[in-house]
């Protein structure tokens, strides 16, 4: 009986310690809310193109810093590291936040709208936060004050990754979270999981959505040259119209997947954006260009899917007497959710959340290089509700336009959910 009672007593207390514990970190999120919009308010105002986030990164290491946390600064050119160690032993966590805006002039009439103008490939563009990159820093060094605060209760080590170029690195350089993990952001300390969250403007704030397994696609640029022979307008005959078989080959590329790829495993995109040739109405040129991209959410795939295109490309160009060069660049991983991971936190989502407001997702053709991360550690992607509650869907401004919008009401659960995410994995992996 002697130790039944001493059993009872230490479920009590841990139960206690718990709930204290859950009060104090509900306490201090409650508390840096405010700040978060502030912060969010501020980079909104003063977004930077990918890789040139100078001052967003000084004023993230800045409150890093603040709160004692180790700093590492210019990571993959302008990334911040910052580094936790709680006061208990523990496994490793990962946060992650992207820093960069887009080369997108801002329509709204926001007080804190961005007025900043910068040059992109060459050419005066406005830039503006227009994927929501600015909430998910302020987010971010929003969840690192909080933890910060409970340093001592933390069982493992937090790595809070400010990532710079998520949306590409300029032409000619390096960046993103490929060049993160090349430089070493996942090995000093060796993070075991790593979680991240991408805000959504046609999502309801309160809600988040996942998708175990892949959640977001491959993302490969797609470069064929079509080489004619260049002759007069007037006469086609004399000649090898590379115009009219891109044409060809454009067709083809959709009949790749309308009825060579099993759309009922995976969605795959084949998208040219761009095609160039000719310099007059009356000269069929010698060569085109097609530009494109490549969408796929299955590695199986994504690997026919480029033999599919060669073949296509060169045999229709040789059926009319052309040449056909293809180059496929490969570019952002399928972004994979762990399955295990993903089972295990599934919980998390719905005590922050509620589990009415955790939607499972179909996969979508977007990519994200949060990819390269969760390709070599387990890792966890969701997408955090920012569209006003009552909106309709239909009428949310999508991402990379200038009307792009979301409600600072739905930040707030972002940091909770990174916050329990964290903990509660540190707390079952001790």
């Amino acid at each position: 009986m002697g130790n039944y009672k001493v059993i009872v007593l230490f479920i009590l207390t841990q139960l206690t310690a718990f709930q204290v514990s859950a009060q104090s970190l509900n306490d201090r999120i409650d508390s840096v809310e405010s700040k978060v919009i502030d912060w969010r308010r501020d980079l909104h105002e003063h977004p930077e193109l990918s890789n040139r986030e100078f001052e967003t990164a000084k004023k993230i290491a800045t409150h890093l810093n603040s709160l004692g946390i180790e700093v590492r600064q210019e990571v993959a050119f302008t990334g911040v590291v910052g580094i936790l160690k709680g006061g208990l032993p523990g496994p490793v966590v990962a946060l992650r936040a992207d820093m960069d805006a887009l080369p997108v002039t801002e329509r709204g009439n926001l007080p804190f709208a961005s007025k900043v103008r910068d040059t992109y490939l060459g050419q005066e563009v406005g830039v503006m936060h227009a994927c929501g990159h600015d909430t998910h820093v302020a987010i971010l060094m929003g969840v690192a004050e909080v933890l910060s605060g409970m340093q001592d209760q933390l069982k493992g080590t937090i790595v809070f990754i400010f990532q710079p170029a998520e949306e590409g690195a300029p032409p000619g350089e390096e960046g993103g979270a490929e060049l993160m993990v090349k430089e070493g952001v996942l090995d000093d300390p060796l993070v075991d999981v790593i979680f991240g969250l991408h805000i959504s403007s046609t999502l309801e704030v309160g809600k988040i959505r996942y998708k175990p397994g892949g959640a977001l696609a491959a993302a490969d640029r797609l470069v064929i040259k079509v080489k004619g022979k260049q002759t007069h307008g007037s006469r086609p005959w004399d000649g090898v119209d590379p115009i009219i078989v891109s044409a060809e080959i454009m067709l083809g590329l959709q009949l790749i997947i309308a009825r060579q790829t099993d759309l009922t495993k995976e969605a795959a995109v084949i998208s040219i954006g761009k095609i160039q040739g000719g310099v007059r109405n009356n000269i069929i040129p010698e060569e085109v260009e097609m530009i494109g991209t490549i969408r796929t959410l299955d590695t199986a795939m994504q690997v026919k899917l480029h033999a599919d295109i060669r073949r296509t490309a060169i045999n229709i160009a040789e059926s009319f007497g052309a040449e056909a060069e293809v180059d496929i660049q490969i570019g952002y991983p399928v972004t994979f959710n762990n399955l295990e991971l993903t089972r295990q936190m599934l919980p998390t989502l719905y005590k922050v959340a509620g589990e009415e407001n955790v939607l499972l997702r179909p996969a979508i053709t977007g990519a994200e290089d949060f990819s390269f991360y969760a390709r070599e550690v387990p890792g966890l992607f969701f997408f955090l509700g920012g569209m006003p509650k009552g909106s309709n869907v239909y009428d949310a401004a999508p991402h990379h336009t200038p009307d792009f919008y979301v409600d600072e009401s739905g930040m707030k659960l972002g940091i909770q959910t990174l916050c329990n995410l964290a903990m509660d994995y540190m707390e079952a992996h001790q």
